[in-house]
């Protein structure tokens, strides 16, 4: 028997700008799309040259994701994080680890893959998604 795919999709984050679901979840498994500092209401790019302040609101932007499909980040099992220079690694890296121990009451943190790519727009810092499982 096969388990059905379904969209998630919230305000509470930015619409897609392309041909793809904002997160997608099939049975225990939600996968989130890559987010970026993007102002749900606006659908503007935010904080320009601020790495820190990108990785906030990028990371909010998944969590908005994530609560639409039923999930936390005590549910996230794997974050993949896409930065366009090692230089903003560190900035980053603070950002995140503050935004992620506070929604993790576990006290687990997801794992994480950090990859120095080109992103789609050039205002872009940085660029996350996550894979959660939910009981």
């Amino acid at each position: 028997m096969s388990m059905p795919r379904t969209a998630i999709s919230t305000t509470d984050a930015p619409a897609p700008a392309h041909t793809f679901s904002q997160g997608v979840r099939k049975g225990p498994v939600l996968q989130v799309s890559g987010q970026g500092p993007v102002d749900p209401v606006t659908n503007e790019y935010l904080y320009p040259g601020d790495v820190k302040a990108q990785t906030l609101r990028t990371l909010e932007n998944v969590e908005a994701i994530l609560r639409a499909g039923g999930a936390t980040f005590d549910d996230v099992v794997m974050l993949r994080v896409y930065l366009t220079t090692r230089d903003d690694f560190a900035a980053m890296n603070e950002a995140y680890g503050e935004f992620v121990k506070q929604r993790c009451a576990s006290g687990v943190l997801p794992a994480r893959t950090t990859v120095m790519t080109g992103l789609p727009r050039e205002e872009m810092l940085v660029e996350i998604d996550a894979l959660a499982v939910l009981d």
